[in-house]
């Protein structure tokens, strides 16, 4: 009852109120993992480096008691709160990669390493799904089917399903990252000279799921209270990703593990019509209905009026969005325990950095995993679990934080535990 009663309330309060909820996790979460800001700074630690550059000028403005800064990073693109975003007819064309003939889009033109996303598939994923062709179905035998101890515990779920996770890529052989020096939360200075991503190895890019993520990437407006205008094309990319994250092994686990506790049909086509609906379908925020969704948000990330960025939790997202120069990477958030400072080998990130110009002074993201799993983890934790889901994934010990909006997603996105 009380679970219903939340829910009740949630949507009477609105999407907004979980924005609300998510910024005061990151600030609590900062305030966790930086300390107290009136302290004296930390010293630098063996990996750090002393830089002689003198500080950027910087645009600063005040907002609800927050401070933000624009990058004057010429090859960035500013968001200018006074332009009206919405009546761009053109924007999700004009956010798209830069096409060559050769079927390829090159990204990272302004950037020391080029990579190019072969992307020869990407108008086949706009037909419908029966004339499309997808990978084989993993079968039963790869371990699909929850135990009894999983069923009983969320975090042994979500560890199985990291084992599940095929897919994932492995540091320094697949992709390598350059974390850059440590800051806290509050600390303004750019600590990262270059990218977070140096590279990520073009095979990546032609993983099955992988491959129909990043054709959904570019069809949202990213400025929050546009109001989304979904055409069928676009519908039929979500209709297929679902479909080809529907054969692997992670979201098999989750249906069946849905299915155990009866939170789900047996049916795995009604199974799959949940997951576009939960993932795809749009709902208000920022005061405008049809504006936002779960994996808009969650995926993508939105930039709201105030000059926020708001959700955006995902590395292959940031990959892109670095390579075309719309991100400045700053820096990771410094651990407060020391000695577990990340390196190249993380997989488990807390950063900062600028997208568009605005800053996001804490964020987190997963490195390196696959969309399925992304899709399941977050799913399962959203099904099964609450707002704090404490977990194990591989050699790390996560914070799912959840906010609900009724039945549907607000937002969803992993901690590192302390």
């Amino acid at each position: 009852m009380e679970g219903i009663i939340k829910g009740l309330i949630d949507v009477a309060i609105g999407p907004d109120h979980a924005d609300r909820e998510e910024e005061r996790g990151d600030r609590s979460w900062a305030d966790l993992v930086s300390g107290d800001p009136h302290q004296d700074q930390p010293p630098s630690h063996q990996h750090q480096q002393q830089w002689s550059n003198p500080p950027r000028k910087e645009e600063t403005w005040q907002e609800d008691g927050h401070s933000y800064r624009a990058s004057n990073r010429p090859h960035h693109e500013q968001y200018r709160p006074e332009h009206d975003e919405c009546q761009s007819e053109n924007f999700n064309s004009s956010n798209k990669l830069d096409e060559d003939q050769d079927g390829w889009q090159t990204v990272g033109k302004s950037s020391r390493h080029k990579h190019k996303v072969p992307k020869e598939n990407w108008n086949s994923y706009k037909r419908p799904p029966d004339e499309q062709e997808y990978s084989n179905e993993v079968e039963f035998r790869a371990g699909v089917e929850p135990s009894e101890d999983e069923l009983a515990d969320l975090s042994r779920a979500c560890e199985k399903l990291w084992h599940l996770d095929s897919n994932r890529l492995t540091p320094n052989k697949d992709y390598e990252i350059d974390c850059g020096e440590g800051k806290k939360a509050y600390q303004k200075e750019d600590m990262a000279q270059g990218s977070l991503f140096t590279w990520v190895n073009d095979d990546v890019f032609r993983k099955p799921t992988f491959a129909r993520f990043l054709s959904l990437l570019d069809n949202y407006n990213p400025h929050q209270g546009c109001k989304e205008v979904v055409t069928s094309e676009e519908r039929q990319e979500q209709a297929s990703f679902i479909e080809e994250i529907s054969r692997t092994a992670p979201i098999k686990y989750l249906h069946r593990y849905l299915a155990s506790k009866g939170i789900v049909s047996e049916s795995y086509q009604e199974f799959k019509r949940m997951m576009t609906n939960l993932w795809f379908d749009l709902y208000g925020r920022g005061g405008t209905s049809g504006s936002s969704s779960a994996f808009e948000h969650v995926f993508v990330g939105e930039i709201k009026q105030a000059g926020e960025v708001s959700g955006f939790h995902n590395w292959l997202q940031f990959y892109l969005e670095e390579e075309k120069g719309r991100i400045d990477y700053q820096g990771y958030i410094l651990p407060r325990r020391r000695g577990e400072f990340p390196d190249s080998e993380t997989q488990l990130l807390t950063i900062q950095f600028e997208w568009n110009g605005v800053l996001k002074s804490v964020s987190s993201t997963l490195v390196g995993v696959s969309p399925e799993f992304e899709i399941a983890l977050y799913t399962l934790c959203f099904y099964v679990g609450g707002e704090d889901n404490h977990i194990q994934l591989g050699p790390y010990e996560v914070n799912i934080k959840c906010y609900r909006l009724g039945n549907r997603i607000g937002s969803v996105f992993p901690i590192a535990d302390s």
